[in-house]
């Protein structure tokens, strides 16, 4: 099907019986009544949970969708939804509060599409990341708000500048040959973090989630990994170099995908900027250290990407039907695309799940790893790829499958036991690297002392 065709049949399966939805700026009493109300007309499949506090005590809520709320179903893909990271950037939260609203509607109404969606995905949803900031945006109002009224937390902290910086360790791993997935964090990350972002990154760390995006505005474009670019000598200076991962074709796919379903954010001439297709490279478009997306993409085996997608920072409400039609099928279209790649167990020979176990691509220098139970989830394009499982006490087994364009391919591993060996016969395994080690070679003693403050 013709790339410019499918968000049209994507969008027409959306349209019959769309629900009527209110058009509104949300405050925080606000929101957590929309989620709430969204739960109590959708109870079987959602639930609310909160994943910590803001500085100033207001709950982080996250609405998942799911035929089995509050349960990891194995070969079940984990997605999530982040909007209002900077308090000022609003669109996101009150796109998000419709899409919950929608999902909860159409799945009432029987919409096959999306009941099949909400059957073979939990999907977490989280409207606002800082709604200190955006108490603070929402009084000045989209009138008269500041370009940066309301960006930050209640402490002044830009929270997508305050994830621990992985980029510098993986930029220094790869100048050795080493990892660039699962880095570890400093020892003193949560002295260096807000509470905003130190509630993030235990949820990261409690959910194996395999796709992401969160959402901003101030421009149109889909913007993917890396954010930072390995020179950061001019740091006065915005730095335009491109710098992709090594799943950039994948990444590039990811945006396109939002892109082309959105009204318009495909036609590249946007704010006063044109990126081609709609989409920018992070640090092509500027370098940007310490920023989510690249850390999800480094510490988890999450794939994330960043919607910019409103020249207005605090759209006015009469403008809020209009970004909603313009993005409902980019939204549902993207949750779709976690639902490619290959997918499976990974297990004993007694049928046991393996955690944590490493899943590597022949010819991709990013491996991911299994989860709790064992089975493991990783977005691939369409292809014939050798992919090999690993677990440390277990023999590698390896494999060559091929990825259509429509559902994963399903790849199971049964690993056995290798023969036991000397400890000092035997090779480590597994894809974490020494912590200290790593960090002591990064960071110029001076600084590392400095930061044990």
């Amino acid at each position: 099907m013709a790339r410019w065709l499918r968000p049209l049949v994507g969008a027409l399966l959306l349209l019959e019986g769309a629900a009527a939805l209110s058009f509104l700026h949300h405050r925080y009493e606000e929101l957590v009544q929309a989620l709430f109300r969204v739960q109590s007309q959708c109870p079987y499949v959602t639930r609310i949970y909160s994943i910590g506090r803001s500085v100033e005590g207001r709950h982080l809520y996250v609405l998942e969708f799911s035929d089995y709320p509050g349960i990891h179903e194995p070969l079940e893909p984990e997605f999530k939804y982040v909007g209002n990271m900077h308090g000022n950037e609003v669109l996101g939260r009150e796109l998000l509060l419709q899409l919950s609203e929608f999902l909860c509607e159409e799945y009432r109404r029987g919409n096959e599409r999306i009941t099949r969606l909400i059957h073979d995905t939990r999907i977490h949803i989280m409207p606002s990341m800082n709604p200190d900031g955006y108490e603070v945006a929402a009084k000045q109002g989209p009138d008269s708000n500041g370009y940066l009224t309301g960006r930050n937390n209640a402490n002044g902290v830009d929270l997508n500048r305050n994830f621990p910086d992985l980029n510098t360790l993986m930029y220094y791993s790869r100048e050795i040959s080493g990892p660039n997935h699962h880095i570890p964090l400093p020892d003193n990350w949560k002295s260096q973090v807000e509470p905003e972002t130190l509630a993030v990154i235990q949820w990261i760390s409690s959910y194996n989630f395999v796709l992401s995006a969160n959402l901003h505005g101030g421009a149109v474009v889909a913007n993917y990994p890396y954010d930072k670019s390995q020179d950061q000598r001019f740091r006065s200076h915005r730095r335009t170099v491109n710098t992709p991962t090594p799943d950039d074709k994948l990444f590039q796919k990811l945006a396109k995908t939002y892109s082309y379903a959105h009204s318009w954010m495909h036609r590249g001439w946007n704010c006063g900027d044109y990126f081609a297709d709609g989409i920018t490279n992070g640090a092509s478009w500027y370098s940007l250290s310490k920023g989510m997306q690249d850390f999800n993409y480094l510490y988890t085996n999450c794939f994330e990407i960043t919607l910019e997608l409103s020249c207005n920072k605090f759209p006015p409400e009469e403008d809020l039907e209009r970004q909603w039609m313009a993005n409902r099928e980019a939204l549902v279209a993207f949750i779709e695309e976690v639902h490619q790649g290959i997918k499976g167990m990974v297990s004993d020979e007694n049928n046991n799940g393996i955690a944590g176990a490493v899943i590597s691509v022949q010819g991709i220098s990013h491996d991911i790893t299994s989860g709790d139970m064992g089975d493991y989830f990783r977005l691939l394009l369409p292809g014939t790829y050798t992919v090999t499982a690993s677990a440390e006490g277990y023999q590698p087994l390896t494999v060559t499958t091929t990825v259509g364009p429509a559902a994963p391919s399903l790849v199971h591993f049964q690993l056995k036991q290798e023969v036991a060996r000397k400890p000092a016969e035997r090779k480590a395994s597994g894809t974490r690297m020494n912590n200290k080690a790593l960090q002591k070679k990064v960071v110029p003693r001076a600084t590392r002392r400095g930061t044990q403050k």
